[in-house]
C-alpha cells in the first residue's frame, strides 16, 4: 500500500469508526477532508527548489445542519481532520509557514452537503500537541509522564488483562517522547520490537497485551478557535 492509498483509508476511518453513527445523511467527513486536500494541492506555490508552501489556516464553511452536527462531535474531528492535513503535506513534500489550524464556520448561503474552504499562508507559533489513540478513542497528552494499565493508579486505563497495573509511561518534553515499559509481566513492543525504553516517533505503535496504541503529534496552531459561527 503506498502512501496515499494509506491516506484514503485514513479519510475512511474518519467516516466508519468513532463519528459514523453521527453522519448517517449530510455532509460526510470524508468530503471536508478531500476538499482540504484539494485546497492545499490547488494553493500549493514553489517558493524554492525543495520548498512548496501551502495554506495552513482554514476556514470550513458549512450550512446550518452539516455545521452543527460536526461541531457536536467536538475538538476530536478537528484533530482527524488536521491529522490527515498533515499526513497528506508530508505525502507531497508540502511546507506549512505555521501551525495547522481548521475552524468550521456556519455560512447562511452555503446549501446543505456541500461545503466551502477558505485558506491562508499564516506565520505563527506551533504547538506539538502529543495525543494517544487507544480502542477508537484520542487522548491528549497533558502532562510530562502519562502511565498506561489496568490499574486505577494508572493516567489512562485499559481494560485489558495481559496488561500490568501500571504497564508503560509515555515522556513528553515539549518536542519530543519517549516510552518506558514499567517491569511488566508480559512486556510491551513498539514498532513490532520488543520494549524496555525507547524514543517514540509521531505514528509509532504500543503493544500491550491486546492493546495498541498510536502515538501521534499534531502541529497545530496555538491561538485559534476551532468552531466559531457567522452571525
Amino acid at each position: 500500500m503506498g502512501i496515499l492509498d494509506s491516506f484514503e483509508k485514513g479519510l475512511e476511518r474518519v467516516v466508519n469508526g468513532a463519528f459514523a453513527k453521527a453522519f448517517k445523511s449530510g455532509l460526510q467527513p470524508l468530503e471536508v477532508t478531500a476538499a482540504l486536500r484539494r485546497e492545499l494541492d490547488t494553493k500549493a506555490a514553489v517558493v524554492a527548489r525543495d520548498r512548496i508552501l501551502v495554506p495552513n489556516r482554514f476556514v470550513v464553511r458549512l450550512a446550518k445542519g452539516d455545521f452543527e452536527r460536526m461541531v457536536n462531535l467536538g475538538p476530536a474531528l478537528i484533530d482527524e481532520f488536521t491529522q490527515l492535513v498533515q499526513q497528506h503535506a508530508t505525502a507531497q513534500r508540502y511546507s506549512f509557514a505555521g501551525g495547522i489550524s481548521i475552524e468550521l464556520q456556519h455560512d447562511p448561503a452555503i446549501t446543505e452537503g456541500t461545503v466551502r474552504i477558505d485558506s491562508h499562508n499564516v506565520k505563527g507559533a506551533i504547538a506539538w500537541n502529543p495525543v494517544l489513540d487507544i480502542g477508537g478513542k484520542r487522548y491528549p497528552l497533558k502532562k510530562a509522564r502519562t502511565v498506561i494499565g489496568r490499574g486505577s493508579e494508572a493516567d489512562i486505563t485499559v481494560d485489558d488483562t495481559g496488561t500490568s497495573r501500571k504497564h508503560v509511561e509515555i515522556l513528553w518534553d515539549g518536542t519530543r517522547g519517549q516510552v518506558n515499559d514499567l517491569g511488566s509481566t508480559n512486556g510491551s513492543k513498539l514498532n513490532g520490537q520488543p520494549l524496555t525504553k525507547a524514543p517514540l516517533p509521531p505514528d509509532s505503535v504500543i503493544e500491550i497485551g491486546r492493546t495498541r496504541i498510536v502515538f501521534r503529534v499534531l502541529a497545530q496552531a496555538a491561538d485559534v478557535d476551532q468552531f466559531a459561527d457567522l452571525r
